[in-house]
C-alpha cells in the first residue's frame, strides 16, 4: 500500500511537471474528446427537467470515474505503469500553464492598448461578454478568472487525487467540465444543468479552502489576503469563488467584483477587498505569479498529506 501511495506521488509530481513543461495540446486533448462525448449526450437526453439532467451528470462523470478505476486497477501490479497511468492523468486535467498564457496573452494586449485583441482572447478564460468591458473592466475579469481557475483547474483536482488517486482526478475534471456546459442558469440549462452545477460546488468546496488558504500563505499581503477571504469570501453568489476570488484581492491589495455581463444578462456582484484600489493590467501578471505558487504549494500539500495518511494508516495496524 506504501509503495501504491508513493507511485501516486511520483506520478503526481511527473503530471504537473508535464504541464509545465507541455501546457494542454491544441488538438486531441482528453479533456475535449469527454466535452464532445458528453455533449453527445446531452443532445440524446435534453429534457427540460432536472431528472434527466441528473441522469445526464451521472452518466458522463460516472462513467469517466468507472473507466478510470478499470485503467487503474489493471496496472496495480506495475510501478512503472502506474506512475505513467498517475502522470498522464494529472497532466490531463490539470490547466494551470494554459491558464497563465491565456491570461498573459489578454494582459499583452492589453498593455498595447489593442482592446480588439483582448476581447478576442478574453473567452479564452471566461464567459463574459467581452463586447461589454473596456480596459480596466478586462483586467479585473483576467484577475478574477485567474484566481477562481486556479481552484477548478489545479488545487481542486489535485486535492481529489490525493483522495482517490486517478478516478478522483477524473471524476473531479469530468464534474467541472460538464458544469462548465450545462451549469450555468441559461434558459435552457436552468433545469438540466441543476445536478451537474450543484455536484461541482460540492466536488469544489475543499479546493477552494485550500487555495484561498494557500493564497494567505502565498500571497505578498498575507494579512490583507486573510481579511478580505473572512470578510468578503462570503459575499460571492458562488461558494467556491468567492473565498478564491476574496483571498486575491486582498493579497494582490486589489478591489474585485461588481457589475457584469455574463451568460447574455448583467449581474450585480458583491464588491471584493472593497477598500482598495481598482484591478489594472500589471495585475494580471502578478495574479499568475501568485498562482503559480498556490499551485506548486497544493502540489506539495496534497501529496504529503496522502503520504502522511497512508503513514498513520501503517502505524495504527
Amino acid at each position: 500500500m506504501r509503495g501504491e501511495h508513493a507511485g501516486y506521488a511520483c506520478g503526481a509530481a511527473l503530471g504537473f511537471l508535464g504541464d509545465l513543461i507541455a501546457a494542454d495540446p491544441r488538438r486531441g486533448h482528453p479533456v475535449a474528446a469527454f466535452g464532445r462525448a458528453a455533449g453527445a449526450v446531452e443532445r440524446r437526453l435534453w429534457r427540460d427537467h432536472r431528472g434527466y439532467g441528473a441522469a445526464h451528470t451521472v452518466l458522463c462523470a460516472g462513467g469517466a470515474a468507472v473507466g478510470a478505476a478499470l485503467l487503474e486497477r489493471a496496472v496495480r501490479d506495475r510501478r512503472g505503469a502506474r506512475v505513467a497511468l498517475t502522470a498522464a492523468a494529472v497532466w490531463a486535467v490539470l490547466g494551470g500553464t494554459s491558464l497563465g498564457r491565456e491570461a498573459r496573452a489578454v494582459g499583452g494586449a492589453l498593455a498595447a492598448g489593442d482592446l480588439d485583441v483582448a476581447r478576442e482572447r478574453l473567452p479564452h478564460l471566461c464567459g463574459r461578454d467581452p463586447q461589454a468591458l473596456d480596459g480596466p473592466q478586462m483586467a479585473r475579469a483576467v484577475v478574477e478568472s485567474v484566481a477562481e481557475n486556479t481552484s477548478d483547474a489545479v488545487v481542486g483536482a489535485l486535492v481529489w487525487g490525493a483522495v482517490g488517486g486517478v478516478p478522483g482526478l477524473v471524476a473531479f475534471r469530468a464534474v467541472n467540465t460538464l458544469d462548465a456546459m450545462v451549469g450555468h442558469k441559461s434558459p435552457r440549462y436552468r433545469r438540466f444543468g441543476w445536478a451537474a452545477a450543484r455536484l461541482d460546488d460540492a466536488a469544489g468546496w475543499p479546493g477552494s479552502r485550500l487555495t484561498a488558504a494557500l493564497t494567505v500563505l502565498a500571497g505578498p499581503d498575507r494579512r490583507g489576503a486573510l481579511r478580505a477571504w473572512r470578510a468578503d469570501g462570503g459575499a460571492h453568489p458562488s461558494p467556491n469563488a468567492g473565498p478564491v476570488e476574496a483571498s486575491f484581492a486582498g493579497a494582490l491589495g486589489v478591489r474585485l467584483g461588481g457589475t457584469l455581463a455574463y451568460g447574455g444578462r448583467v449581474e450585480h456582484r458583491p464588491v471584493l477587498n472593497g477598500g482598495a484600489r481598482p484591478a489594472a493590467v500589471p495585475d494580471i501578471e502578478r495574479a499568475v505569479r501568485l498562482s503559480r505558487r498556490v499551485s506548486l504549494l497544493a502540489l506539495g500539500v496534497t501529496v504529503a498529506g496522502r503520504l502522511a495518511a497512508t503513514y498513520r494508516r501503517g502505524v495504527t495496524t
